[in-house]
């Protein structure tokens, strides 16, 4: 996550999306863990940009 210079979130139909900057600040953590404490599924790194979670609309603009 540090070496992404976006980080893309998605919880349902919500995305947010983050510049860490080399750093992952809680609230970005906080955004990448599922209720249970673990890494959201699905996650993608394409480039520089990590996805999180599901989201068509966001895959696809990501891997156009």
């Amino acid at each position: 996550m540090k070496a992404a210079k976006r980080v893309i979130v998605a919880k349902g139909k919500n995305l947010r999306s983050f510049a860490p900057g080399g750093k992952a600040p809680d609230e970005i953590v906080d955004a990448v863990l599922g209720p249970t404490g673990n890494l959201r599924a699905p996650v993608l790194v394409v480039g520089d940009t990590l996805l999180v979670g599901w989201n068509a609309e966001a895959y696809s603009d990501a891997l156009s």
